[in-house]
């Protein structure tokens, strides 16, 4: 499925309809978050909501479609099963459009992630852990994690500094 595809599929899995070929930049194609949203997304991104920023709560990231694997982190004992948006998806749906996604925490933590990361690593927006959503005092609600037993070169500090926890911001650039 072409990456267009599957915006109009994710588009029009939210209610949302689709997309044209011919849709011109930063088009609202999101709706008005009609609860306190739980992630911003600016930048280089074309699909935007009527305030001009993509806004998401739980419930629109959920219906983007979930995805999960168990890992061990750096940050709990054993492996951890986590369940969230794979970030291709996220950015797929947004149209981003840049090189590179810093991530903003709730404290102010920043971090900066290769957008190409997202289709060599698989990371994901994780929303849960071990089947219950993640509150914000346990690195909630949303955590960039990366599937680090699929690769040892993602068990080091360069991977573990992209993933950060108590995401609320993504600024794509």
């Amino acid at each position: 499925m072409r990456t267009l595809d599957r915006r109009k599929f994710s588009l029009g899995m939210m209610g949302l309809g689709t997309v044209g070929l011919a849709a011109p930049a930063r088009a609202a194609c999101l709706p008005t978050v009609g609860e306190k949203p739980v992630l911003t997304i600016d930048g280089k991104i074309d699909c935007v909501g009527p305030d001009g920023l993509a806004k998401f709560s739980l419930p629109m990231l959920e219906k983007i479609g979930m995805t999960s694997f168990a890992t061990n982190t750096p940050w709990y004992s054993g492996p951890m099963t986590f369940e969230g948006i794979p970030m291709t998806a996220l950015m797929a749906l947004v149209g981003a459009k840049g090189a590179k996604l810093t991530a903003v925490a709730l404290n102010d933590y920043t971090t900066e992630i290769p957008i190409s990361d997202f289709a060599q690593y698989k990371p994901i927006l994780a929303l849960k852990r071990n089947g219950v959503y993640m509150p914000v005092k346990d690195k909630g609600p949303l955590f960039i994690v990366y599937p680090y037993d699929s690769d040892s070169e993602l068990k080091s500090q360069k991977y573990y500094s992209r993933s950060a926890w108590q995401v609320a911001r993504l600024t794509v650039s």
